[in-house]
């Protein structure tokens, strides 16, 4: 049987999330990002916001999850020097954490990014030898004090 935690009895309580992340991109579709030549637009403009609508998801793509009130959430994606580095960061005021809201609008940011420039990083067979997914990880997490009534 699948159930959900009940989270009923504890109080609501600030809590921050933040996780980073990496998308290895080859050479040339860094420099096809840099340069603007990407056909379908700009992949960090777009990640960042597929990240933001992302973390307001989260308990519907992750079963487990509860739905939460974010009150603030961010997504910035950068050049690196291996491909495109992603930094999400989810707030709440609740009786359950974010970090599961976080990891999700950054890795859905890296795999929009993955997803606009995939035709410049398929070799001859179609495949993707040079492009890889990770790690995406939290590294930070705080949690407050209880909510005053």
């Amino acid at each position: 049987m699948a159930r959900q935690r009940d989270v009923g009895a504890k109080p609501r309580v600030a809590r921050r999330a933040a996780v980073v992340g990496e998308l290895a991109l080859s050479s040339p579709t860094r420099r096809a990002i840099a340069e603007h030549r990407v056909a379908k637009g700009d992949p960090l403009a777009a990640g960042e916001l597929a990240g933001l609508l992302a973390m307001k998801r989260t308990p519907e793509l992750i079963p487990h999850c509860h739905v939460i009130g974010l009150t603030a959430t961010s997504v910035e994606i950068a050049p690196s020097s291996r491909g495109v580095r992603v930094r999400a960061e989810a707030e709440a005021v609740d009786r359950t954490g974010v970090e599961m809201e976080a990891l999700v609008g950054a890795t859905v940011a890296l795999l929009t990014v993955w997803d606009m420039v995939k035709y410049l990083e398929k070799d001859d067979r179609g495949r993707y030898p040079r492009t890889a997914l990770g790690p995406v990880r939290v590294v930070s997490k705080h949690k407050g004090a209880p909510e005053r009534a």
